[in-house]
């Protein structure tokens, strides 16, 4: 269980991630925050990345396999990055409608992939 509670923290902690760091542009783009200082903008995501490292930190605690977990650190870097990339396709091809996946992007996944096996790999 205690892998499936680290990928969970994982993805929740990359959704809000991804939000300290993208989401700004979107709201820039709806005009919500266009008039904002950068220093507010900034603190804004810093606020939003505090709910992400509270999710973070966990996933790593609770996975490290020095701590009882099934994830040695590399194993858990893969996997978190693998976990941005997802959130982050997702993110740009819902909110950003002029973004769109092409088939290096494919290449790139199957790569990422790869990466996963190979760091699982015995």
């Amino acid at each position: 269980m205690k892998a499936v509670y680290t990928i969970l923290l994982l993805i929740v902690s990359n959704i809000f991630m991804t939000f300290a760091w993208y989401g700004h542009l979107k709201l820039q783009e709806m005009k919500v925050i266009s008039n904002w200082p950068l220093y507010a903008v900034i603190l804004f995501s810093w606020a939003i990345a505090l709910v992400e490292y509270s999710f973070q930190v966990p996933a790593n605690r609770i996975g490290f396999v020095e701590n009882g977990g099934p994830f040695s650190l590399m194993q858990l870097k893969v996997i978190q990055e693998v976990i941005t990339l997802m959130i982050f396709t997702l993110f740009t091809t819902v909110f950003f409608k002029g973004e769109a996946l092409h088939w290096n992007h494919f290449a790139a996944f199957v790569c990422l992939v790869l990466a996963v096996y190979f760091v699982f790999y015995k």
